[in-house]
């Protein structure tokens, strides 16, 4: 998730309406309605080292040390800390440039089933705080910290308005996007438009299907990173997120503001 950059990785808002869009207004995402199919998220806790094979690029034998280590190819973020707090508790810290980017600590819970997440993600103007649930995918990792092994998003738990409200606009040209200090103004014309704000440096590419419905293509550091897609029906809009880099599809329904 730019959950997580992730999670959080992941959503987008205006400009002047065209008249009868569907998709213009304010819409905050409804809690309990994201779902993820794909490739779980694996981590792996041992013999005092980090890795993540999900990671894009992949992480390998991150010292848990509590100290930052430099990290490459990452497009929000140039280190990253890893703590063990506790027998089934571990947190994982990111920066760049020596500022902060995300913090997230995942609990295990007594079963070694299921997995809480707590993240404050600092890309927007406001931190954007909140929670969610994973479950285990196969078997634990024997003689690894409990965090380890693979886990897919089941749901979300809290999120502050931050990491909740997006506001999208129809033109008779383009589509428009703002959320939390970040935006984008993009044309129909099938050329890379950036977001504003994002320190990932991602660039947009918007396609009108209909008056409700908008297709999102997202570029990062040259490459497609995922394939979004904005549907809305009176008071509700479904996003559907192909992860193309992560490999994993992730759905959420949002509510119409007043």
């Amino acid at each position: 998730m730019r959950l997580a950059p992730s999670l959080l990785a992941l959503a987008f808002a205006p400009a002047l309406a065209l008249a009868g869009s569907a998709l213009d207004g304010t819409w905050k995402l409804r809690i309990g309605s994201m779902k993820a199919t794909g490739r779980p998220d694996s981590r792996l806790v041992v013999d005092g080292t980090y890795s993540c094979s999900s990671c894009v690029p992949a992480l390998e034998n991150v010292p848990t040390d509590g100290a930052f280590h430099a990290v490459s190819g990452h497009a929000y973020y140039d280190e990253i800390r890893i703590r063990v707090l506790g027998p089934n508790v571990l947190e994982v810290t990111t920066q760049r440039g020596g500022h902060p980017v995300s913090l997230t600590t995942y609990t295990v819970a007594a079963d070694g089933r299921t997995l809480t997440g707590r993240f404050t993600d600092s890309t927007g103007t406001m931190p954007a705080t909140g929670s969610f649930i994973e479950r285990r995918v196969g078997r634990a990792v024997a003689g690894a910290h409990p965090a380890s092994g693979q886990w897919l998003l089941h749901g979300l738990k809290d999120m502050n308005e931050a990491a909740r409200l997006f506001t999208y606009a129809m033109t008779a040209d383009g589509f428009s996007m703002k959320s939390n200090g970040q935006s984008y103004d993009a044309k129909f014309d099938g050329r890379k438009y950036p977001v504003i704000g994002d320190p990932g440096g991602t660039q947009v590419v918007l396609r009108r299907i209909d008056d409700h419905t908008v297709h999102e293509t997202d570029y990062r550091q040259d490459m497609v990173v995922d394939e979004v897609r904005l549907s809305a029906s009176g008071d509700t809009l479904r996003m559907t997120d192909h992860n193309i880099a992560h490999r994993q599809t992730t759905v959420m329904v949002l509510d119409r503001q007043p």
